[in-house]
């Protein structure tokens, strides 16, 4: 009978070793990259888990419109931006987004209506909006990967994809 040599941590610890999403510490190279850092650390053989602070991250940027990732799940990426003002009429043909409030108060335009979501609320956006904010709005978004802010209109207001913070 051949012994397999016995492996380190429990089935549970292994995968979320193997899974673990990175999260960039500090500012993004010129590039667009950065420099990864683990979510999930490994110490004495056991896992230390770490949450994300919203507070912390919107700490590390002052510019608006620009969505800057913070975490990955699947082919989701969670994006936090701040907003202010308003932004132009776009829709993005194949998906929807989640809007979740962390501060502020914002208006989404439709072209028949609109609405308000205010801290603490989540709406998920159809295609074809535009976001308004009269004082500065804090956002978390919930979008695939790849997902322009601008949408298919592209132009000046778009930001640079994968920027990690």
């Amino acid at each position: 009978m051949i012994r397999k040599p016995p492996r380190r941590g429990t089935w549970h610890q292994r995968l979320a070793l193997s899974t673990c999403r990175f999260e960039a510490r500090g500012r993004s190279r010129a590039a667009g990259q950065a420099v990864p850092q683990r979510q999930v650390k490994r110490s004495n053989r056991q896992m230390e888990y770490r949450a994300i602070s919203f507070v912390q991250k919107f700490g590390l940027f002052r510019d608006q419109w620009q969505p800057k990732v913070i975490a990955e799940m699947n082919d989701y990426q969670f994006k936090v931006v701040k907003l202010r003002r308003d932004f132009i009429w776009h829709d993005h043909k194949d998906t929807d987004e989640a809007f979740i409030v962390i501060g502020g108060d914002l208006r989404i335009d439709f072209r028949n209506d609109a609405m308000h979501v205010r801290a603490g609320e989540m709406f998920v956006v159809p295609k074809g909006h535009k976001p308004y904010a009269e004082n500065e709005v804090k956002l978390l978004l919930l979008e695939p990967r790849g997902v322009l802010n601008t949408g298919d209109v592209g132009g000046e207001r778009t930001a640079e994809q994968d920027v990690w913070i």
